[in-house]
């Protein structure tokens, strides 16, 4: 990295990294600065970590999510335009990863729904307060765009305005998809575990 391209923030106080916007730290990462970059990861390395681990509920696992998401959020950063907020754009980015990886276990069985035996051990299961595990492992089974939207407000409650925003698309679109999840995801719950009127 040459001199110029050294961050003004070492200067002086006033110019510290928390006092540098997520958009500045975005243009000058574009500029080759890795250090800006690497600020914007300990800024927002919980918060993707967070929503990884609600994909795959694997500590280990949604470390390695957390990484990939941005490895591949550097990748991409020169077509980030800045029409969102970057917390909004990773998650866009590591909803992406998440799912990907999911799909790719479900492909090699490696995720799988597991049949609950019997009814009392069903009740059981739901009075346990577990309902976020069944309805994640439900989702798997959905086509790809239904599971990232029903993941977001389910399982990461993000409110129908910003999943729109993370999955660029109108509020009416989000709606009739949701509904069609809603339905689709309805039907897997009962199929496979005889449960009426959760989602």
């Amino acid at each position: 990295m040459t001199t110029e391209l050294t961050a003004p923030w070492t200067a002086t106080e006033a110019t510290s990294p928390e006092d540098v916007s997520d958009t500045e730290l975005v243009v000058r990462a574009k500029k080759g600065e890795t250090e800006a970059f690497s600020i914007l990861v300990e800024r927002h390395q919980n918060l993707v970590f967070n929503l990884s681990y609600r994909f795959v509920r694997d500590p280990s696992l949604a470390e390695d999510m957390a990484q990939e998401a941005f490895l591949k959020a550097f990748r991409l950063l020169r077509g980030f335009r800045g029409d969102c907020n970057f917390s909004t754009w990773m998650y866009r980015v590591t909803a992406s990863v998440c799912l990907t990886e999911i799909s790719r276990r479900k492909k090699r069985r490696e995720v799988e729904l597991k049949p609950l035996d019997g009814r009392r051990e069903v009740e059981h299961h739901v009075e346990s307060s577990d309902l976020f595990e069944l309805i994640r492992r439900c989702v798997t089974l959905l086509p790809g765009r239904y599971a990232s939207i029903v993941t977001l407000y389910y399982l990461k409650e993000i409110p129908y305005e910003e999943i729109a925003q993370v999955m660029r698309i109108p509020m009416g679109t989000l709606k009739t998809w949701m509904y069609r999840a809603r339905n689709q995801l309805r039907a897997i719950v009962e199929k496979e575990f005889g449960i009426h009127g959760i989602i």
